[in-house]
């Protein structure tokens, strides 16, 4: 069944229908398509910016409405989830798997060009040094915000600035969930900003080989978490295990609301 429609979104024009799924709204669109509206926005389009929600982002935004208007004004909000894919096809709905890490590497390894500016809102310097490394045809302009940027204004403020002062094609805010949403909206609200921001969480880790991502078989049948949590344990682990019960519950009453029929 098809979510309450948000206001109209250059995503929502372009991609197609967008639902709403335990409670978080999804555009369905292949990753293929995605790429192909990426490629084709140059460096002055008015800013605009992609989530990809998972397990974790479901059952926080479940907990705090307050996070809803970072993925409702998401110009593109992709799945970033197989369980939460399988999970909608149960109810025979759609939902493209395209996650941050696979679009990350797309848009390296055949959008962006030589010369391109990338404005990075990354977690620390290693990633930029990294990134700079492994593509030294790119132009990298970063900023690197305290760890408490989710509470500190002027520190939201300053990635804000610059991300709209160096004007890049492509900004990619990599500092976790849900502080990277919560400055891609900071950047929407700003008149001048241009570009496409990407909310890609350890994408870009993933990409340099700091991170090691989970082999293609783990990822198919749906373990890339458990790859994840055996590779960072003591950071995750409470992450996935607190996230079973409430997307358990969240899935048992999508089910009852889709098939209630009042009267």
């Amino acid at each position: 069944m098809e979510g309450s429609a948000l206001s109209p979104t250059i995503g929502a024009r372009h991609a197609g229908r967008r639902y709403y799924f335990l409670g978080v709204p999804f555009d369905c669109i292949a990753k293929k398509t995605v790429v192909d509206l990426v490629s084709r926005c140059g460096s002055n389009v008015r800013f605009r910016y992609v989530v990809t929600p998972n397990v974790d982002h479901v059952v926080r935004l479940n907990k705090n409405a307050m996070l809803a208007p970072y993925y409702e004004h998401a110009w593109l909000s992709l799945c970033d989830s197989r369980p939460i894919a399988r999970l909608a096809k149960i109810l025979s709905l759609d939902l493209p798997l395209v996650t941050g890490s696979d679009l990350t590497a797309v848009l390296f390894g055949s959008v962006i060009q030589s010369g391109d500016r990338i404005t990075l809102v990354a977690a620390n310097e290693g990633i930029v040094r990294a990134l700079e490394r492994a593509y030294p045809r790119v132009c990298f302009r970063a900023i690197v915000p305290p760890d408490a940027v989710w509470s500190n204004a002027a520190a939201v403020e300053a990635c804000v600035d610059f991300a709209v002062r160096e004007r890049a094609r492509f900004i990619f805010i990599a500092i976790g969930s849900p502080q990277s949403e919560k400055i891609a909206h900071a950047i929407l609200t700003h008149p001048e900003a241009r570009g496409i921001g990407f909310c890609i969480g350890a994408s870009l880790e993933f990409l340099t080989g700091d991170k090691r991502r989970a082999p293609v078989w783990m990822r198919e049948m749906g373990l890339e978490w458990l790859h994840r949590l055996a590779s960072d344990p003591r950071r995750l682990w409470r992450r996935y295990v607190f996230a079973v019960l409430p997307l358990v519950r969240l899935f048992a009453g999508e089910v009852a609301r889709r098939h209630y029929r009042p009267g």
